[in-house]
């Protein structure tokens, strides 16, 4: 069969190349077009756009690039209706997959949402919208599937991909890790700015700030494969601090704590037991916006799974080199990491087993080969 995938950003990209390896191996006649990165490439897929160039984020951001966002969907709808896939299989990213839901359901194309947009969060009338133009939503976070059933509409829980990638990801021997990018013999604290460049000049700097602070530790930054090389060394520059490129799960299998931003990373961070403060800062009139419309208790993922405060999120002016360093200094103490990890490992049972790309895979597979 042939399948249209469209994730449009890094974690998408990691999540779909894992759907696309299964997907291949339970449909031997599995064809991929996708808008998505290099792993999606790897896995097989033609990419008609990398996700490097669908990054906005935030209100005003959303604004200053309307015309390209409306140019790039344009052109989407184009290029299914001239591939003419058998089904279009969307990843996260609602604003623009959203609009391709509805065009690709208008043109009598099954279509398959996998990994929800946060409607649970906020504009929960898009809920009305995935009902009607949504073929079949397989969510990953145990607590979507009860939400969805409160406006009468059946998912499938899959469980969290995330646990798949990390357990099958190999990794060089601490030691060898280590001398390979020029780390010493002393606990690391990893700095984790996003993927996003937008979002790396904002958070990377305040991170930073603290370095200094802590000479029994030391600090790397890891950078994104989206990440602009140039830039992360020009914001680094004067800094004890290593940058470490593509290999955010080396780090964080040899972090001691970590500065995390909002994001899939906190999740990442947690299942690797690393103890961790989740920052965030964005743009004045985006936070403002968002502020109103935003109807969750947190921002990161680990607390939105466990319902409750498991590890400090500094948010907007809160985020301030004096409370990154408090928030740091306290979850180095062996008092706070124990308490911490604990509920990391309720927070691993609560997402259930490995199998999550798997189980998507058959769903899809299942679904369409009924439909033919």
């Amino acid at each position: 069969m042939k399948y249209y995938i469209i994730a449009g950003e890094a974690s998408g990209d990691m999540h779909g190349a894992n759907l696309m390896k299964e997907l291949k191996r339970q449909d031997s006649g599995a064809v991929f077009r996708c808008w998505g990165g290099d792993r999606m490439q790897k896995s097989g897929g033609e990419i008609v756009k990398h996700y490097r160039e669908l990054a906005f984020m935030g209100f005003t951001e959303v604004i200053m690039n309307l015309k390209t966002i409306l140019k790039n969907i344009s052109f989407c709808k184009q290029d299914i209706l001239e591939w003419k896939p058998d089904a279009v299989i969307l990843i996260d990213y609602p604003g623009f997959n959203l609009r391709i839901a509805e065009f690709a359901h208008l043109q009598k194309l099954k279509v398959i949402y996998y990994i929800s947009p946060q409607v649970w969060a906020w504009k929960q009338s898009r809920v009305e919208k995935i009902k009607k133009f949504v073929d079949r939503m397989l969510v990953i976070l145990p607590f979507e599937k009860e939400f969805y059933k409160k406006f009468n509409y059946e998912v499938d829980y899959v469980g969290h991909p995330l646990l798949d990638e990390i357990n099958t990801t190999a990794h060089t021997s601490s030691d060898e890790w280590r001398r390979q990018n020029g780390l010493a013999d002393k606990p690391i604290i990893a700095l984790l700015p996003g993927s996003r460049m937008q979002e790396i000049n904002k958070m990377l700097p305040l991170m930073l700030s603290t370095v200094n602070k802590f000479p029994g530790y030391q600090f790397a930054a890891s950078a994104a494969p989206s990440a602009d090389k140039a830039t992360i060394e020009k914001i680094c520059a004067g800094f004890p601090v290593k940058i470490i490129y593509n290999d955010s799960y080396s780090l964080l299998k040899n972090s001691f704590a970590a500065l995390v931003t909002s994001g899939t990373a906190t999740l990442e961070t947690a299942l690797f037991g690393v103890p961790q403060v989740v920052c965030y800062k964005g743009g004045t009139v985006s936070y403002l916006i968002a502020r109103q419309l935003v109807n969750v208790k947190f921002i990161s993922l680990v607390n939105l799974i466990m319902d409750r405060e498991v590890v400090k999120e500094l948010i907007q002016n809160q985020l301030t080199e004096k409370n990154i360093t408090a928030e740091l200094e306290k979850i180095l103490l062996d008092e706070n990491r124990k308490i911490i990890l604990e509920q990391y490992d309720e927070l691993r049972t609560r997402l259930g087993g490995n199998g999550a790309s798997e189980r998507a895979a058959e769903k899809i597979v299942e679904f369409l080969t009924e439909r033919k």
